[in-house]
């Protein structure tokens, strides 16, 4: 599955802290993450990471695991090929 993760930063961005935010992308890795891309952002949202998961319960441990660095919005994401066959 996959899923976009919109991240609104608590801390300031500092080496530390991003160091800490790698840290939780490698435990998360080691749960059957995989980032396809990460973002930072202007606007609304700081960071935007596109990642694929084996499941919905994995992607909330993932957003759980950052509480304490942002705070997130996860969207399933519906490749537009598997949507359009939902329209037919």
């Amino acid at each position: 599955m996959i899923f976009i993760k919109l991240c609104k930063v608590r801390k300031k961005l500092t080496k530390e802290s991003i160091a800490e935010a790698t840290k939780v992308i490698r435990r998360a890795t080691k749960e059957g993450v995989k980032y396809l891309n990460i973002y930072y952002t202007l606007g609304r949202y700081d960071v935007v990471a596109i990642f694929e998961a084996p499941d919905e319960k994995i992607a909330m441990k993932t957003a759980m695991m950052v509480g304490d660095i942002e705070s997130t919005e996860t969207l399933v994401a519906v490749p537009r090929e598997e949507a359009m066959k939902l329209v037919e």
